[in-house]
């Protein structure tokens, strides 16, 4: 009797006759369904795509192998080739976003917070916001010369409209009761801002920080395919005079991997700068 007290705990039916699994089984059950699946497609084309490459269907010098790639890799990581040109990339990408999030974000202030302001400053960048990158870098390269500026400044000018459009947005959408409060509780404009405004558009400031370290990524490879010397971009396109495309994607792999990880950290960044938002929207 005991033994079929204890069976009967531990089956529990939900109303339709079906035990339900054990919490382990639905632990693992979800962690398939919401973790490794997501990897199984990627992980059957590459080895479509390496038994193409020994089959010979892909020949080497239009798309090489995923394993000659990492062979690359791994040799140009021995030979100090990647690592010098990854500090480099790393330096120009950072600085040109850091450079785009603090003009972006006075920007968006200057507009977001005053009808003059926007009118001053929105229309101008409208504009050079439709500005073709590559048609810029003859401008830029006259303007600062051949050095590290003009590629520093073409990553910013790339990364620091997403920065702006999403805040502005984000400010002009904070709720008028909020402010109206303010006003009632007696709250200068600074300790507005601060206390009201930015907590309220913070959301839409990641989102354009996400959107931004993905550009500055773009905006790198032009930079660095055009007048450079260092660089994963330059790496590339020494590897193109060569006919070396294990180079090159090489050079694209880094690139993408960057990406990924410079997003992850944003969506970090967005689980600690929004933690006083409800579970449901952080996870939306």
């Amino acid at each position: 009797m005991k033994e079929l007290t204890g069976i009967s705990a531990q089956c529990r039916h939900d109303g339709t006759d079906r035990v339900q699994e054990p919490a382990a089984d639905r632990a693992r059950g979800g962690l398939w369904r919401h973790g490794w699946q997501r990897y199984v497609s990627s992980v059957i084309v590459l080895c479509a795509w390496q038994a193409a490459s020994w089959g010979g269907i892909i020949p080497p010098r239009i798309l090489s192998s995923p394993l000659q790639i990492l062979q690359t890799g791994w040799g140009l990581v021995v030979d100090g080739t990647l690592p010098a040109n990854l500090e480099i990339s790393l330096l120009r990408a950072s600085a040109g976003l850091g450079l785009a999030v603090v003009v972006g974000v006075v920007l968006a202030l200057v507009a977001g917070l005053s009808r003059v302001g926007e009118n001053i400053v929105d229309a101008p960048l409208q504009v050079v916001r439709t500005l073709p990158a590559l048609a810029l870098v003859p401008l830029f390269i006259l303007w600062f010369g051949i050095g590290e500026w003009p590629k520093i400044l073409l990553v910013a000018l790339g990364a620091m409209f997403p920065v702006y459009l999403n805040l502005h947005k984000g400010i002009r959408a904070v709720d008028p009761k909020l402010m109206e409060m303010a006003s009632i509780l007696g709250l200068s404009r600074w300790a507005t801002i601060r206390f009201v405004v930015i907590p309220g558009a913070m959301p839409d400031f990641l989102i354009g920080l996400r959107f931004a370290v993905g550009i500055s990524w773009l905006m790198l490879v032009v930079a660095e395919q055009v007048n450079a010397e260092s660089g994963i971009g330059h790496m590339m396109m020494d590897a193109q005079d060569f006919l070396r495309t294990d180079i090159i994607l090489v050079g694209l792999v880094i690139y993408g991997v960057l990406g990924l990880v410079s997003d992850q950290v944003v969506r970090f960044l967005e689980t600690r700068l929004l933690s006083w938002r409800p579970a449901s929207e952080r996870n939306a």
